[in-house]
């Protein structure tokens, strides 16, 4: 408290965020931070602000937040230094933008550079942080909202804004700059404006009833998603508009989530051949799918029928998306398919589908048995493949284990072999960039940290991670983690290319581009012993598990753990 009745504006900050809902700041900040750290250290401030979770690195402190984010459904905050750390971190807000995570994101600034005296603003800013524009301008592109902070009087109604912005749908990550000088400002103690959430509504009824008229007349529905199991309650609303259906629930190509339960008969995994499974089925229903198909004329040439239910169905931020729609609705995803369960159960007798039901449970269950068969062959390899690590890590996963993935060329294989994930229980670390996935992991221990988290990861993405901050937030903050490394000696995903596109080249032949050299192998497992963890490298099949368990043992002994698996060499 400055004087009677006035606060400091990093009080403000932080109390409005609080009453908000922001639990937890995540944080990677610079010297424009002074005022915050001296609030958060007022004896009351456990009790009236949220916590605030430090890391070191602007990736890593976005990638928690995601973590967290995707785990919780709850509110973050992330507090940035300004401009060159803002930066950093726009890889994880065009994430946050496309994946639709609500976040309320704050850098630093500075409006006086020194002229104002008595405010301790020293010479770098206006050499070495300072754009036109700020940093509000910088990030704009990767964000829902942004805006540079102009006045210290509207300190806490801004800030109130964000929040409801990033949640509103569709949610995403809203930015503010704050000057330090605002910070720093005494503020009178306001009445508190709104905490009230934005309501995001259902889909409209007559649509629904007009979707709900299109299942019921379809023969063969099949269903399709990608980011459903966000809300894990949508994921019980679609178990059960499957089983009324008779209908299939496949996964698209990029899964972001454990979107219905792997053990349910009616789950066909990841879907297979588009093409086929279109021929086969009279209406795709799509949801919260992003791509069903590619290319996407696939869809246009189909006789299929295709419905869209969805947040944002349209995918706004995306500047192409052509796929052919025969209706397209939205709507908050758990009380629209409620409405539209209701709706189906009234129309379709009990049992009417049962037969469609078990020709696509039978046919599931063979599929299932493929990849199962495939994981263990692994075990008699000469060299670790990607399907037996899978089948390994679901023989050993504990109860209620999440599994962040930020693997490519490997993900498929992976993902069919972990049956045993209940909804919630998986994650995707990467859209369209790699470098997030150990931080998402921490974000999701510190959303639940009874649970045990894993992080799947190649040896490409390790790269990109920032290792050292994030295994150190990791010891810093007691986040025990498992980091299952995918180690096949270089990038995959760009030798593939180069080898499909031309296979007698010159880069072929001279292995000189594209990573089609064998890169050298550092020692992965030293970097989780230097934090105090336990690291170990695994080469035979024989003894992967043996090596799991040991890595599982210590993470529940509350240290880091890094198991290396080294497959086969992925050159030409």
């Amino acid at each position: 408290m400055d004087s009677a009745g006035t606060i400091s504006g990093a009080h403000a900050l932080l109390r409005t965020l609080r009453r908000m809902g922001v639990e937890k700041i995540f944080a990677s900040p610079g010297s424009d931070w002074a005022p915050l750290w001296e609030a958060l250290a007022m004896p009351s401030a456990r009790e009236e602000f949220p916590e605030y979770l430090s890391s070191r690195h602007e990736e890593t402190a976005l990638a928690m937040a995601s973590g967290y984010a995707k785990s919780t459904g709850k509110l973050p905050a992330v507090v940035l230094h300004t401009t060159v750390g803002a930066l950093h971190a726009t890889m994880g807000m065009r994430a946050a933008l496309h994946e639709r995570i609500p976040m309320v994101l704050l850098a630093g600034e500075s409006i006086t550079f020194g002229e104002r005296p008595g405010y301790g603003i020293g010479p770098q800013w206006l050499r070495l942080l300072a754009d036109v524009g700020g940093p509000a301008r910088l990030v704009s592109p990767c964000v829902k909202w942004s805006f540079g902070l102009n006045d210290s009087a509207l300190l806490a109604a801004t800030v109130e804004r964000a929040c409801r912005i990033a949640t509103s749908a569709p949610g995403g990550p809203a930015f503010v700059s704050i000057p330090t000088e605002f910070l720093m400002d005494s503020h009178p103690e306001e009445a508190a404006r709104s905490s009230a959430p934005v309501r995001n509504p259902a889909a409209d009824p007559a649509a629904l009833d007009e979707l709900a008229q299109m299942l019921c007349a379809a023969k063969r529905p099949v269903i399709l998603t990608e980011e459903l199991g966000k809300d894990p309650a949508a994921v019980e609303r679609l178990v059960e508009l499957a089983e009324t259906l008779g209908a299939p629930v496949f996964d698209a190509w990029q899964p972001g989530y454990m979107n219905f339960p792997r053990g349910h008969s009616l789950y066909g995994g990841v879907a297979p051949d588009m093409k086929a499974l279109l021929e086969e089925s009279d209406l795709l229903f799509c949801v919260e799918t992003v791509v069903p198909a590619h290319p996407p004329a696939l869809l246009s040439g189909s006789r299929t029928r295709v419905a869209f239910l969805g947040e944002d169905p349209l995918h706004t931020h995306l500047p192409y998306w052509g796929f052919r729609n025969d209706l397209s609705i939205a709507g908050a995803l758990e009380p629209s398919l409620a409405l539209l369960c209701e709706r189906i159960a009234r129309a379709l007798p009990k049992g009417s589908r049962s037969a469609i039901a078990r020709e696509w449970t039978e046919r599931n269950a063979k599929s299932n048995e493929q990849w199962r068969e495939k994981g263990r062959a692994g075990g008699t390899a000469a060299r670790i493949e990607s399907a037996w690590i899978g089948h390994e890590l679901n023989a050993v996963l504990p109860e209620g284990a999440i599994v962040v993935d930020e693997t490519i060329t490997h993900r498929h294989d992976v993902l069919r072999q972990l049956e045993r994930l209940a909804p919630g229980g998986f994650i995707s670390a990467s859209y369209g960039g790699l470098g997030m996935g150990i931080g998402t992991a921490l974000g999701a221990k510190v959303a639940r940290p009874a649970r045990t988290v894993v992080a799947t990861i190649g040896d490409g993405a390790f790269f990109y991670n920032p290792v050292i901050a994030s295994f150190g937030a990791a010891q810093e903050l007691k986040l025990p983690l498992l980091v299952v490394l995918f180690n096949n000696a270089g990038y995959l995903s760009q030798k593939l290319d180069v080898v499909r596109e031309y296979p007698d080249g010159w880069a072929v032949r001279s292995k000189q581009f594209a990573g089609l050299s064998i890169a050298p192998r550092p020692d992965y497992p030293a970097l989780a012993r230097a934090f105090g963890g336990y690291g170990e490298t695994v080469e035979r099949p024989a003894d992967a598990r043996p090596a799991l368990l040991r890595g599982l043992d210590a993470v529940s002994k509350g240290n880091l753990a890094l198991i290396e698996m080294v497959l086969a060499p992925a050159v030409g």
